[in-house]
């Protein structure tokens, strides 16, 4: 697989990342088993996909715990992403940002990972009672250790960017950036950018690219919508985040099967064997070379799919096409 380099530090991964949250967080439960999940990071590994994405809070620390075991094997094979800031409740989740406890966290979750050094360490929310400069510092002094070899922040979220009412979905972050990167370089963004949520090519992606800032792109399958596998009324269990996002009811999936429409048009041209979802991770590859899309799986087949879209190249057709898809019906807020 082509490899793509993250941030001023050079550190080559392959050109599709695999999001690991998938199996152990968030998505449906019943369906997340542990042997089929280290399976599916086992493929990825031997696709070339060598960008792992977890978080200490994604279980919580089951994730880690889940990767550990494949890195206890495989550490030269993988670049390790792991995130902190978010403490996860019984019933919230609230940012800490304070310098001792960024640390202790960094030191437990290269425990679960059995590994002696993280690729990269993302600040997964910034601490609204700390000064994100005390936080970044904290991180920055990990590097200094020799715990971690690159740092990385998290976009604010979507709900929360548009209560700011400034100009740009994406603004919050930008200042987070400015500011940061007076303390210690940023090697990557990890923001949300799909067909159907492109948002982040107006100002955040550009920024980055000026800078030679990675950029790792979140849900660029949508959820799993672009993907083409969901049926508008399937349902969701409770504890699947999409049950609770308004893109999700039956009313907005079926009004928004145009833009799967549309996927599998460019796809069919293609081949009989290119899918929808290959398709939509190739458009997030053209946005530039410094663009890694970070698709969750768990389940072996789907990540030698998502890993074989670093193959397909769209033609300016097909970008065109693709360009002029309807815009997604259903607020993320």
């Amino acid at each position: 697989m082509e490899r793509k380099a993250i941030g001023a530090a050079a550190l080559e991964v392959g050109a599709v990342g695999l999001g690991c949250m998938p199996m152990s967080w968030a998505y449906t439960g019943s369906r997340q088993r542990g042997e089929e999940s280290l399976r599916t990071v086992h493929a990825a590994l031997d696709t070339g996909c060598t960008l792992l994405d977890t978080a200490d809070m994604y279980g919580p620390f089951t994730n880690e715990l889940l990767l550990g075991r494949v890195l206890k094997e495989r550490r030269a094979d993988a670049f390790v992403s792991t995130k902190v800031g978010l403490l996860v409740g019984e019933q919230h989740i609230v940012a800490n940002g304070r310098p001792g406890y960024v640390k202790r966290a960094c030191d437990a979750s290269l425990r679960r990972l059995q590994t002696d050094v993280i690729d990269l360490y993302q600040l997964h929310r910034a601490d609204p009672e700390v000064p994100v400069e005390e936080t970044w510092g904290a991180m920055a002094d990990l590097v200094g250790a020799g715990k971690v070899r690159s740092l990385g922040l998290c976009a604010v979220g979507a709900r929360a960017a548009r209560r700011d009412g400034r100009a740009g979905l994406h603004a919050g972050t930008i200042r987070q950036l400015e500011r940061i990167q007076q303390v210690f370089p940023v090697s990557s963004v990890m923001a949300e950018l799909s067909v159907w949520s492109p948002e982040a090519l107006e100002a955040l992606l550009p920024w980055c690219t000026a800078r030679g800032v990675g950029f790792l792109a979140a849900m660029p399958l949508g959820n799993g919508f672009l993907s083409g596998t969901l049926t508008p009324g399937q349902g969701f269990e409770p504890d699947d985040v999409r049950a609770r996002h308004p893109r999700f009811t039956a009313e907005m999936m079926a009004a928004n099967q145009p833009v799967v429409v549309g996927l599998r048009r460019v796809a069919a041209r293609h081949g009989d064997d290119v899918t929808p979802a290959q398709v939509a991770l190739a458009w997030v590859l053209s946005r530039g070379r410094n663009v890694v899309p970070v698709p969750g799986a768990k389940h072996e087949r789907w990540a030698r799919e998502n890993a074989a879209a670093a193959e397909l190249r769209l033609t300016d057709a097909d970008l065109a096409e693709l360009a002029e898809l309807p815009t997604a019906r259903g607020s993320w807020d």
